[in-house]
């Protein structure tokens, strides 16, 4: 029989006030969209760059004032949903619900539009994947691959290292997103083992620390690996493409020269920064027990069969065509093929790939997509761009190592709140030329690198990124199946890990990488011409 098992913000004090919480981000909301006046920055924003044209022929606004009032709208939205996604005043999957619901009462974007933000390729993805890690659970694949990658560590520092350093470097060239749902399990299963040993017999004593320890651990590790190379992400694609459009293509080695060499310092980063974080609060300090549980395991399911075979030959099959399908296929299309050949091939039962899905943090995500648009299409993201690029001017950090610092840490912070997809397509076509302008060498590879590397650090709002929805939705006590992490943990131990990460990028990226790798002459001057040529 096992313990009760609680939440450190659910155990009381003023997160537990669900009523204060909902009341304090509909009151924000309220102020934001419909009390306080239009800034008249936000009127000439909307105006300027076409998004009260773009409103208008959608039939959702009648003038600039209108569609001003709409990007106000969006601007108030986004407090109220960090505050509901953090403390969960209302689930955090109802939560998701309500931005199509804002967008469909409030007419902020044309209804066939709002369909396809939440219902697109990349809800799709993560369904696939959330599904993926069923399949995989199922048949016991996950133990195979623990096995495979930890089982020959013992103790506790060594097996964090060495998941923090394989999670980092592997993210950086495989889907990283598709690891944390094979990985996910594995920690859940690692954790298990080693809190039962531990535990009375017939009782398990469980260490929500250890748990929480884990689970973190591994989405930070491969959260970080991002910057590796171009295969980490389709944000880091979407900046080379920019990158082609003014004449100074990059490729993928020469990427890899810039930002892989930072990827293992991040993975050790992550270790050190989660065992001091977590380190007088865990009371399992052995992992022993659980990776050679595993490894028994692994041992007595003998040799592959039948339906780890399968359900193998559909993981590889999937990242074959996640690698080779290219804009055809999507991530979407090859990813629900984990819903489909499971059931096919007889491996695994639909109605336990049903059940074991989080609908909660598939939801969420959907939601953030749809916010993401909202604040694209209205204008709102790259107003706020505008204002804190104003700001960077005034405190002197408009070039060079300055002009890098201030656009990582916006684009940082904005994927945090957008996907990292949409936060590089937002800012690429807006810094690039910012770059250009400032006549520094290196641009616009330099404040291209700087924003699209700040994009892998989301790990501090549940919706950031999908590795955070695949640990919330996937981390589960296997005993009792409650959710191993609170979305609030996210603010509470990633916003530290999104600092120390944007300074390990800063010290030794921009002033060592950058410096030692050092940019290729002329690209300057031919992104400028190209510039300059389209003016004319």
């Amino acid at each position: 029989m096992s313990e009760d098992i609680g939440h450190d913000a659910g155990k009381g004090g003023i997160l537990s006030n669900k009523v204060l919480w909902l009341c304090i981000g509909v009151g924000v909301f309220l102020l934001i969209a419909f009390v306080l006046p239009t800034p008249q920055s936000v009127v000439e924003s909307v105006e300027k760059y076409g998004f009260a044209k773009k409103m208008i022929e959608w039939e959702i606004a009648h003038d600039a004032a209108s569609a001003a009032h709409k990007t106000m709208i969006v601007l108030g939205i986004i407090p109220m949903a960090v505050i509901f996604f953090a403390t969960e005043a209302i689930p955090i999957g109802l939560t998701g619900i309500l931005m199509p619901i804002l967008a469909y009462f409030l007419h902020l974007l044309p209804r066939g539009m709002i369909g396809k933000t939440f219902a697109g390729d990349a809800p799709m993805f993560l369904l696939g994947v959330l599904a993926m890690g069923v399949a995989v659970v199922e048949v016991g694949l996950h133990k195979r691959l623990a096995s495979w990658l930890l089982g020959w560590t013992k103790g506790f520092y060594v097996p964090i290292f060495v998941l923090c350093l394989s999670m980092s470097i592997v993210g950086s060239f495989i889907s990283a997103h598709a690891m944390c749902a094979f990985m996910t399990p594995v920690m859940a299963a690692v954790y298990f083992g080693a809190v039962s040993a531990k535990s009375p017999e017939g009782q398990v004593k469980h260490d929500p620390a250890l748990a929480k320890f884990l689970m973190f651990t591994l989405c930070f590790a491969l959260n970080v690996g991002g910057i590796g190379s171009p295969a980490a992400g389709g944000r880091n694609v979407i900046m080379m493409g920019f990158w082609s459009e003014y004449n100074v293509p990059m490729d993928f080695f020469t990427w890899m020269k810039y930002g892989f060499p930072i990827v293992p310092i991040l993975g050790v980063l992550v270790a050190v920064y989660m065992l001091v974080l977590f380190g007088r609060k865990i009371k399992t300090r052995d992992l022993t027990p659980g990776l050679a549980a595993i490894n028994d395991e692994t041992r007595r399911m003998g040799k592959m069969k039948y339906p780890e075979f399968v359900t193998f030959g559909m993981l590889l099959l999937i990242l074959f065509l996640w690698i080779a399908g290219g804009e055809e296929l999507g991530l979407g299309g090859p990813s629900l093929l984990a819903l489909l050949i499971p059931v096919l091939f007889r491996t695994t039962e639909w109605k336990k790939i049903l059940s074991g899905i989080s609908w909660d943090a598939w939801f969420m995500y959907c939601g953030a997509l749809t916010l993401g648009a909202l604040l694209k299409e209205s204008g709102a993201a790259l107003w706020l761009a505008q204002s804190f690029l104003e700001i960077l001017g005034y405190v002197g950090m408009s070039s060079g190592f300055g002009l890098w610092v201030g656009l990582s840490s916006l684009s940082g912070l904005m994927t945090n709140f957008m996907s990292d997809a949409g936060t590089t397509a937002l800012l690429g076509p807006i810094v690039i030329p910012m770059g250009i302008m400032t006549g520094v060498p290196g641009e616009p590879w330099a404040v291209g690198l700087a924003v699209a590397f700040a994009t892998s650090f989301a790990h501090f709002l549940i919706v950031g990124t999908p590795n955070n929805a695949i640990v919330y939705g996937l981390g589960v006590y296997p005993d009792t199946g409650e959710k191993m992490i609170h979305p609030m943990d996210f603010l509470k131990y990633g916003f530290l890990l999104f600092l120390l990460s944007m300074i390990v990028v800063w010290i030794v990226g921009f002033l060592g990488v950058y410096n030692l790798v050092g940019f290729p002459e002329g690209i300057l001057e031919t992104a400028k011409g190209v510039m300059e040529s389209a003016t004319h």
